[in-house]
């Protein structure tokens, strides 16, 4: 117990060193502002550096995210039903499996889901 407790405050540790590091190494200043704008020799840009993003594909990438990992949490039912009373999987998974759709319905009623609007 004790070598699990120095692991984890080891890493902690070393977590928060590099992040302690990498913050002070890339502080950026005002003074620096013009290091991030785009120079085309002292024109005014030609067109706008950022590339316009569609807010629904995001959105639905999100979605899709979010359901992938749900979808995914389910495939451990396959080795809890050697182990355990089908009752107890078939009604853990028929609950998620449920949580999962009305989330989808929800989603589906928002309008989260249509591409075009």
């Amino acid at each position: 117990m004790k070598l699990l407790f120095l692991g984890f405050f080891i890493s902690v540790i070393i977590s928060t060193l590099l992040i302690l590091l990498s913050t002070l190494f890339s502080k950026k200043t005002i003074l620096d502002r013009e290091k991030a704008s785009p120079f085309e020799c002292g024109f005014d840009p030609k067109n706008t550096s950022r590339i316009p993003f569609s807010i629904r594909f995001f959105l639905i990438a999100i979605v899709f995210l979010i359901f992938d990992i749900e979808i995914s949490i389910l495939l451990p039912l396959g080795i809890i039903s050697n182990s355990s009373p089908p009752l107890i999987w078939m009604g853990a998974g028929g609950s998620f499996l449920f949580a999962v759709t009305l989330g989808l319905f929800y989603e589906w009623k928002e309008s989260t889901l249509d591409w075009i609007t």
